[in-house]
């Protein structure tokens, strides 16, 4: 949240100009950067409107959440009134999406979404786009979670006439979400009063909403199983509804008119994309569409079939691998849902594949042939091995070279890291992924960062976080040997060892040795604490607390990073590899595994100018220490 205040406080400032300035500030502060043009045009243009509609109801006392941000996710309701409910008596809450269009008109295949002429691309629409940021506040705000009639959602399009945007109302069913133009104001004053009152302040209201509990992340792969047999257990929000709606839209036109369309969904760690993927899984297979989940990793494919179909082997049989397709015939399935398609490989055939079977074909060639509609999810960043070549630009050069039409939609919000968009910049901007320069971490209220002086330390903080019933685990860049699986009855090999420090890799294998459990489950089983993860066994996957231990491949020096690959163990950079290349490689894997966390992430380097550099990024911040931390919480 950017900034509350009542209604009839924000209309005085507003008029003044200082609400503006203090709306900027507060945004640098949280985001690093200063706001879009388009962003602070809405808030001179619209905020005004609102409040001034807010004092001309009577509501002045009403308090006014500006840019309130949604719990686990980075994306901003434009604001929620928080008053007294005139009827009840009981808090009440509006949250209000304000556009500036002045005519919408429904999307040809589906009226959740809209076409705006000032985008290329349909986007949602505002009544859907604020029924869901409902429901997920009241998923996620213990507030609101067992009182879901207290919060209801208005779409203000001031600018608007009612011609220009009536046929968005075809969505407007429930009564949760409302849409109101400039034309309509009476009927919008009156729907404010009928949700809250004139007689009592909002303050209260606010503080409780604020001080709401956020419920624990329903994380990813505790609900698989329900998500593909029953029914929805995520709220998709603004973009990740779009390219869900598209991928069903673009299935809908393939079976019509019998062609092919191919769909790419690019977003970095944590912005859904496992979700949808999740989500239009079990929609298709409710429908009946032949459908089927692939990936690259083996983790994350065992995970989906152990979890997903526990009960039902036709569960199971919904995840494959990108090579499963080799001898699959063209169009044989409606629908070909490829999540981390980042690590599509340059073709399917290995050491162990038939020769009948090497053609030669490109893995993507593949993956495009055997669907009416394949669908890719991928993150260009998170590449970590050499041969990987999912990208945007090879998916879309092999839909050219076939005559078929390819969509790209991309997602922004994240709900990984506690759906800190400042600490996912500031992990790629420390890494050096983006322009910029390493900057100091600031705590933005959602993401806790910690520096350990130790392994010890680390790993005392992260269980002690277990003991409080949150999930962790400890990761580290590959730069220890792996000792062969032990036999039966024969304790972990102690590879990682750093000083008087020494724990074991995660398993390798399929079965569980010595109370670990099997590689494809470290991270989703709670006795995977106890082995340390390698970024092949973490991609993909999330926990609430995440330690990271950055080895000697990567080095701060003179102020810049130093990817010294000599002291990388990891098989696959063979001397074929470049320098250039196994540094983009390193860098990548530090991104995958500092962005598993949900909650907080502590990380710890074994080279001693690293680690001071990382404490001057990290520095005077109320709980940059594990120990510190540690401290408070027993004092709480």
């Amino acid at each position: 949240m950017l900034f509350r205040a009542s209604a009839e406080t924000v209309a005085v400032m507003a008029l003044d100009g200082s609400l503006f300035l203090h709306l900027t500030d507060r945004f640098v502060h949280q985001h690093g950067y200063r706001p879009g043009d388009s962003e602070a045009r809405s808030w001179r243009r619209s905020i005004p409107v609102l409040a001034a509609a807010l004092n001309e109801a009577g509501l002045g006392d009403v308090e006014v959440m500006l840019e309130y941000a949604l719990p686990l996710n980075s994306k901003r309701a434009d604001a929620v009134l928080a008053g007294v409910h005139p009827g009840t008596g009981e808090p009440s809450y509006v949250v209000v999406e304000l556009k500036q269009w002045t005519q919408a008109l429904p999307h040809d295949d589906d009226p959740t979404l809209c076409s705006v002429d000032a985008y290329a691309h349909p986007v949602l629409n505002p009544i859907e786009q604020v029924r869901r940021y409902c429901d997920h506040l009241v998923n996620f705000n213990g507030a609101v979670a067992e009182h879901a009639g207290q919060v209801e959602g208005v779409a203000f399009l001031h600018n608007a006439t009612e011609a220009g945007v009536a046929g968005l109302r075809e969505i407007e069913r429930d009564g949760r979400a409302r849409l109101f133009t400039e034309e309509r104001r009476g009927a919008f004053l009156d729907h404010l009063r009928s949700k809250l009152s004139d007689e009592h302040p909002g303050a209260q209201a606010a503080d409780a909403l604020l001080a709401g509990v956020t419920a624990p992340s329903k994380q990813l792969m505790s609900v698989a199983a329900k998500e593909v047999r029953e029914r929805q257990q995520f709220v998709l929000l603004d973009e990740q509804q779009v390219a869900y709606r598209m991928v069903l839209n673009a299935v809908e036109r393939a079976k019509r008119a019998d062609h092919k369309e191919v769909v790419i969904v690019t977003g970095g760690p944590g912005t859904g994309k496992s979700v949808i993927a999740l989500q239009l899984l079990g929609e298709l297979y409710r429908r009946g569409v032949t459908a089927v989940h692939a990936t690259g990793s083996q983790s994350f494919t065992k995970t989906m079939r152990k979890v997903a179909g526990a009960r039902k082997r036709e569960v199971q049989d919904l995840f494959k691998y990108f090579n499963s397709f080799m001898s699959t015939e063209k169009n044989s399935l409606d629908v070909l849902i490829c999540d981390e398609a980042h690590r599509i490989r340059e073709t399917s055939a290995n050491r162990y594949t038939r020769a009948a079977l090497r053609t030669g074909k490109a893995q993507v060639d593949e993956l495009i042939d055997v669907a009416h509609v394949p669908v890719f999810f991928l993150d260009e960043h998170q590449v970590v091995r050499p041969g990987e070549m999912g990208t945007v630009d090879d998916i879309r050069a092999a839909a050219a070279g076939r005559d078929i039409a390819c969509h790209v939609v991309p997602l922004d919000s994240q709900f990984r890291c506690g759906g800190s968009d400042a600490y996912l910049r500031w992990v790629v901007r420390l890494l050096g992924l983006e322009p910029g320069g390493a900057v100091a971490w600031e705590p933005d209220g959602r993401m806790q960062l910690s520096v350990a002086d130790s392994p010890e330390e680390l790993e005392a903080f992260l269980d002690a976080r277990r003991r409080e019933k949150y999930g962790a685990r400890m990761s580290a860049g590959y730069c220890w040997r792996w000792s062969p699986e032990p036999k039966p009855g024969d304790p972990l090999p102690a590879d990682v060892v750093i000083g008087n420090w020494a724990r074991p890799w995660n398993l390798r294998g399929d079965r569980s040795v010595a109370g670990a459990p099997p590689s494809a489950l470290w991270a989703t089983d709670p006795a995977g604490f106890g082995q340390v993860g390698c970024v092949y066994t973490a991609q993909g996957f999330e926990y609430d607390w995440s330690g990271v231990i950055i080895g000697p491949d990567l080095l701060w020096r003179d102020g810049r990073w130093v990817t010294d690959r000599a002291a990388s163990k990891d098989p696959v950079f063979k001397k074929a590899v470049s320098d250039a290349e196994v540094d983009r490689l390193v860098r990548n894997t530090y991104k995958v595994l500092l962005t598993r966390g949900m909650v907080g992430t502590v990380v710890y380097s074994t080279d001693a100018q690293t680690r001071a550099k990382l404490r001057e990024l990290v520095a005077d911040v109320p709980e940059s220490r594990p120990a510190v931390a540690e401290e408070r919480l027993l004092r709480r």
